[in-house]
């Protein structure tokens, strides 16, 4: 027998190991200063492509002056406890009521989290009778609420309808013997490679399918359709899809999420949802904080066509570039080059301290071995100037990583 804290010192797991080398710089590093295109990272300013703010909303003064004089009346407390018992408000219902509208959904649950919401939003949907079919790229909130599911799972290739039509009839045959029915899950914009999710062809297999369909566009709302209702006005499915769920902490730039969907749905979700039935209700800073960000988004439809402008100016210039960024449609952006961890780590070094460029590095687990991604979120608050200098910088960099200029060097000399 071994003591607890003994195996889990024997186990750090895959990015753990790297803890000692990494925290502070590579992990865990600290942005300061107001958000922004730029902000500091050791007392250094940083053009910064990595915060998912994509209409540039977190430092909006309408925003941060309703922040602030939320704050200042009610605290950060109010309402205290669950909404079941002690916690609902009139500001509460009101953000639930304008986001069903602007969604086109019957009703909408206010959610304290994202991640958890979606955990929790499958445990209480489906029960060992049900099946679940899923993306296999789908985020890891989605691939911990499949761990609470009891019954049966199956995996379709990402975005691949062949593969999804075949799960989907061995998923009907089984729920058939068990009496419990399909739920299909998948994302709307997929955070990492910036894919679409295929909702519409995933709406149009109903025809053949009995199930329902559940879509984490936590990426698409703000940014995709012409309203930026989400993915699935963009790809004009919006009906066909059962359960929506988007969470504020990207163009919202906020914290909190929500589900639309039937009444009836909502209802049960509101009483049965543990996430939400044994957790404190949403601050009213960051419900009435919710409200002034929602109306910026309906009223204010530059925001998102300056985001795109950036998008379409960073994305094509990075591919007449020579830089493979993949099959996005959407703000993501991924830059994928080739190299192991070591070189990532010298690369990125190189981008931080001497082009002042800083970026989210992802490598192996998230992505396949000897494959170095920079992902870069562009947003409102960017301009051209910006994105011309960083794909100069970038075209630098991989210059030096072809010629192996990253091989040699110590990581000690990086920390």
């Amino acid at each position: 027998m071994k003591d607890l804290f003994e195996k889990l010192n024997e186990r750090m797991g895959p990015l753990g190991m790297h803890a000692d080398e990494a925290h502070g710089y590579f992990t865990f590093p600290k942005l300061e200063g107001p958000i922004a295109a730029r902000m500091k990272f050791r007392g250094v300013e940083k053009l910064t492509w990595s915060l998912n703010n994509y209409l540039g909303l977190a430092s909006h003064p309408e925003v941060m002056k309703a922040d602030a004089e939320a704050a200042a009346e009610f605290g950060m407390a109010y309402p205290m406890g669950a909404r079941m018992m002690s916690g609902n408000t009139n500001y509460h219902e009101q953000l639930e009521a304008e986001l069903a509208a602007f969604i086109q959904k019957p009703k909408v649950i206010l959610l304290n989290y994202g991640y958890q919401g979606v955990l929790s939003a499958i445990d209480a949907l489906v029960d060992r009778h049900d099946v679940i079919v899923y993306d296999a790229e789908s985020h890891a909130c989605i691939i911990d609420g499949l761990r609470l599911h009891i019954g049966k799972r199956y995996v379709y290739t990402h975005n691949n309808m062949e593969s999804l039509e075949k799960q989907l009839v061995r998923a009907t045959k089984l729920a058939e013997t068990t009496g419990g029915g399909v739920l299909v899950i998948t994302e709307g914009v997929f955070g990492m490679s910036g894919s679409q999710g295929k909702l519409k062809e995933i709406v149009d297999l109903k025809t053949k399918y009995n199930f329902r369909l559940l879509v984490d566009d936590a990426h698409g709302f703000g940014t995709m359709g012409t309203t930026g209702a989400g993915t699935g006005e963009a790809q004009n499915c919006m009906e066909g899809i059962d359960i929506y769920f988007s969470t504020f902490a990207k163009s919202m730039a906020g914290i909190g999420a929500f589900i639309g969907s039937e009444p009836q749905v909502i209802k049960f979700l509101n009483y049965n949802m543990r996430s939400q039935i044994y957790a404190k209700s949403l601050p009213m800073p960051m419900v009435i904080g919710a409200l002034k960000r929602l109306e910026l988004i309906r009223t204010q439809p530059q925001l998102k066509d300056q985001l795109w402008k950036v998008v379409h100016a960073l994305q094509n210039g990075l591919r007449e570039a020579g830089f493979d960024i993949g099959i996005t449609t959407t703000p993501v952006t991924p830059v994928l080059l080739n190299g192991s961890i070591p070189e990532a780590t010298h690369l990125t070094h190189d981008l931080r301290e001497n082009h002042h460029i800083f970026c989210s590095i992802v490598v192996y687990p998230v992505v396949p071995k000897g494959v170095i991604m920079l992902r870069l979120i562009p947003t409102a608050m960017h301009t051209l100037e910006d994105v011309k200098y960083t794909i100069n910088a970038f075209k630098a960099v991989k210059n030096k990583l072809d010629s192996g200029d990253y091989r040699q060097e110590k990581i000690a000399a990086f920390a």
